[in-house]
């Protein structure tokens, strides 16, 4: 009962000083009641311009996924989306109460080359589409009457990326209003120094600002450190007179420290006084924790060892594109955790604060990487990757705007994401050395290669051999080994306390350049041929694999060198752009596809990743399986590819094909394919045993257990045995005609905060409640209620159906609607329809 008051007192305290209700500090959700415009309207920014016909949205808002795929003045790195030039509007009033603050407007993220006006007043640019950044809106400002927030946002180069960037404000923005002496934005950077069973020290150092220059004196900061429960763990009182920054040291007893099992949160709040009187209240999320990298016995957390299980994800997100709730990266987010993912590598640009959030609310490790180019622009493709380059004014990217940009992009992002305990490294660029020809050239002249990019070659580490033909490829000047130097340098200008990596596609090129000695521990991507001569050249190199294929051979590669912390794997959810040709939209060479469902590939990983015991079966017709059998050879892997040249490299990021179905012309020759960790499989055709297989048999392979079976309709079965027992089987059945629509949903109550978001699945099925995945057809959602469509998918990449919508065909018998609440609580139903067959209506409840 005790307990249970002092966690109501605390309650009440932080609700009266909270960064979100207290007067000192007051931040509003600037997102509702925009208006929006796509087209050029030079005199938009004028404070009386007539915006009167505009749209009426709320932000986030992504005006590329509500226009919706076209072949037209699009892009397929792009993901076939339109860009253009889009205004925003928006009009605000102040109370009494404001004159006299500090009031700041503050962007999450605009897609991109903004530019904002407060009443007509040009506040400034900013050319990055991913940096978050804010204005002082203070001397604009009317206390008595109308303002008005004016941005402008230049897509007018569509093909400016590799992959789907979103148009517009795409992420929250934020109105803040603080007294004159206040914590400076971004301004509370929290570390854990020592930590131990025992106790932690945490080290924090504010930074101050004061629009009132001349008053300085009286200062006092007092911190409070919470636990999740609400409860002080500790506190501190330090004096500030005259100075802009204060250092203070805290000591936690028995820390309950932030993990990848665990992941325990502190609140620490800072109260600044002046004279007394309290001026300024924040209170910043963070975690205790150590790790350490080590070149010979791989990554630790806590002290423990761990092998880093990562995916590569790109800040989209399917049907609502980059416009992504923060519900929706937690569905996400669950769905990679609940296959043994740990790890996460934001490719290759900073990531929303929702998603950073989620991450440390959930225990995954976070690699937060600032470039893919630096001012050397990659290529960028109209039709399909490797052809048809965009060139001229519709691909204008970064590149243009690095030399000015990259230290403030970069530091911003540091400052921003400082105090997340799952943020472990910084990543400096992505791949960089594409856009350096010498070190391909010196690459191709060294081991006498050309054209096929390294892949799964093992290339010579001799650096008296490399450096000879790279000084004379490089005349002498190597700028992408200077250029590294030097965003590490302002990397630890910020932060210390992480190591700097990069992913390296030519490592042992970078390491003769000094590129791959400049960062702290050295990414390589697609290189695990190269984890052994690397090693053996640099003992002492710390090296991780920043990017890999989806593919056992790279986990197999890691598991069985422990100086290799682990892998990040390309991708964990499939992602738009970077594909072609139409109507291939984006790539689903992933774990999870654009809808959230399971692809062959990510029950695959799941084998390897989670100790829970699990089979999964698929299968394959033997006259298009790339797997073929013979009594004197067994089974071998043979590619087969069919696609135009381009593609073929490709398919090393592709899994084979599969089908999720029993159900071919009798007697058909089928590949059966069991994924799983269990000790032994046994399939089962209409019961009868067709043999027993050790998994132990296809360790040094691929990992697979397959059975050539002839096809048979009726149930397919295959068992998991551990010790002879046992403990799991998965099940094929040969489908009837659709009977039936069913229906389900992630959630049934959602909170009525106009940001809450369930995912509703409608799957066709028969008579039995089979899943039919062979005769998708279309379905339509019918929703009443409070609340808001988001968007419709069937999660295949070849689907260009508009998103927002009600209808969609399905894919594998399987669609989705993303359901948002409203601010109005009540009662919604959704059900889902199909000619004549409807499925039961869904309730949700909106409180």
């Amino acid at each position: 009962m005790r307990n249970t008051f002092y966690v109501l007192i605390t309650f009440l305290i932080l609700t009266s000083c909270s960064q979100k209700n207290t007067e000192t500090r007051i931040i509003e959700d600037f997102n509702y009641d925009w208006k929006f415009n796509l087209g050029v309207n030079n005199e938009a920014f004028q404070t009386e311009f007539d915006d009167s016909s505009w749209e009426k949205l709320n932000v986030p808002h992504d005006w590329s996924i509500e226009q919706g795929y076209t072949k037209e003045n699009t892009a397929a790195s792009t993901g076939f989306v339109e860009g253009g030039i889009g205004w925003y509007r928006k009009d605000f009033s102040l109370n009494a109460n404001d004159k006299g603050k500090q009031i700041n407007i503050l962007f999450d993220g605009v897609y991109n080359n903004s530019k904002v006006w407060i009443n007509g007043h040009l506040l400034g640019d900013r050319p990055s589409g991913y940096s978050s950044f804010s204005y002082n809106l203070t001397e604009h400002l009317n206390y008595n009457g109308n303002n008005v927030i004016a941005v402008k946002v230049d897509r007018t180069a569509y093909a400016d990326s590799r992959w789907y960037t979103g148009s517009g404000i795409y992420r929250k923005v934020q109105l803040i209003k603080t007294s004159p002496l206040h914590v400076a934005q971004w301004g509370t950077q929290i570390t854990t120094p020592k930590v131990a069973s025992e106790s932690a020290e945490i080290l924090v150092v504010t930074k101050l600002e004061n629009s009132n220059s001349n008053n300085l004196n009286n200062v006092t900061l007092n911190y409070t450190i919470l636990d999740k429960e609400g409860l002080k763990v500790a506190e501190l009182s330090s004096k500030s007179d005259k100075l802009l920054m204060d250092k203070s040291t805290i000591t936690v007893d028995n820390p309950k420290l932030w993990g990848i099992e665990n992941p325990n949160l502190y609140t620490l709040k800072t109260e600044v006084f002046q004279n007394e009187k309290l001026v300024d209240v924040t209170t910043e999320k963070f975690g205790i924790r150590s790790f350490n990298f080590d070149a010979n016995k791989g990554f630790f957390l806590n002290g423990k060892n761990v092998k880093i299980k990562g995916v590569n994800l790109h800040h989209d997100a399917g049907a609502v594109g980059a416009a992504v709730p923060k519900s929706i990266w937690e569905y996400r987010i669950d769905k990679l955790k609940s296959i043994g993912v740990n790890a996460v590598r934001m490719a290759h640009n900073p990531h929303s604060v929702e998603l950073m959030e989620v991450c440390d609310e959930k225990g995954i490790l976070v690699m937060a990487e600032a470039f893919d180019e630096w001012f050397n622009a990659k290529g960028k493709n109209k039709v399909y990757i490797g052809d048809n380059a965009a060139k001229g004014e519709i691909a204008k990217s970064y590149p243009v705007h690095f030399n000015e940009w990259a230290e403030r992009d970069l530091k911003d992002l540091i400052k921003r994401d400082f105090n997340h305990p799952s943020v472990f490294m910084w990543s400096i660029g992505n791949e960089i050395e594409w856009t350096f020809g010498h070190y391909s050239k010196t690459f191709n002249e060294v081991n006498k290669k050309s054209g096929d990019q390294g892949y799964e070659l093992v290339p010579t580490y001799n650096v008296n051999d490399i450096k000879e033909i790279f000084d004379k490829n490089s005349k002498g000047e190597d700028l992408l080994a200077k250029t590294a130097n030097q965003l590490v340098k302002w990397v630890k200008e910020v932060d210390t306390t992480r190591p700097t990596t990069c992913g390296s596609v030519l490592p042992s090129i970078g390491l003769t350049s000094g590129y791959g000695t400049a960062v702290d521990v050295y990414g390589f991507n697609y290189r695990a041929s190269e984890y052994d001569v690397a090693h053996k050249a640099f003992p002492n190199l710390k090296i991780l694999g920043t990017e890999n294929w989806g593919a056992y051979s790279e986990w197999k590669a890691v598991k069985e060198r422990e100086f290799v912390p682990g892998i990040f794997a390309w991708t964990g959810f499939a992602y738009l752009g970077e594909a072609g040709p139409w109507p291939r939209k984006g790539l689903n060479i992933s774990f999870f596809d654009y809808a959230g469902f399971k692809t062959p590939r990510g029950h695959f990983f799941e084998c390897l990743w989670k100790s829970e015991p699990k089979v999964y079966m698929v299968t394959t017709p033997a006259k298009e399986s790339e797997f073929s059998f013979t009594e004197k050879e067994g089974w071998k892997f043979d590619m087969q590819y069919s696609a135009p040249p381009v593609w073929k490299m490709l398919r090393k990021w592709e899994w084979y094909k599969t089908y999720p179905k029993w159900k071919y012309e009798n007697d058909e020759a089928i590949v059966v394919q069991t994924y799983t960790n269990c000790e032994e499989a046994e399939l089962f055709l209409n019961g009868i045993s067709l043999g027993k297989q050790k998994l132990v048999d296809v360790t040094k392979t691929d990992n697979i257990l397959k059975w050539l079976v002839p096809y048979k309709s009726g149930e397919l079965k295959v068992v998991g045995y551990n010790n002879g027992e046992k403990v799991d089987e998965y099940l094929l059945n040969t489908t009837d005609k659709v009977s039936k629509i069913e229906i389900e949903s992630t959630k049934t109550t959602l909170s009525a905060d106009g940001y809450d978001v369930a995912i509703i699945t409608a799957k066709l099925v028969d008579e039995k409640g089979n899943l039919i995945v062979d005769k998708d057809q279309e379905i339509e959602f019918i929703v009443d209620g409070e609340v808001k469509n988001l968007g419709v998918d069937n999660g295949w990449e070849m689907n260009v159906q508009p998103h927002k919508a009600t209808k969609v065909v399905t894919h594998n018998g399987k669609a989705i609607i993303l359901i948002q609440s409203t601010k109005k609580k009540g009662n919604s139903k959704v059900s889902a329809k199909s000619d004549k067959i409807e499925s039961e209506i869904l309730e949700i409840v909106s409180e």
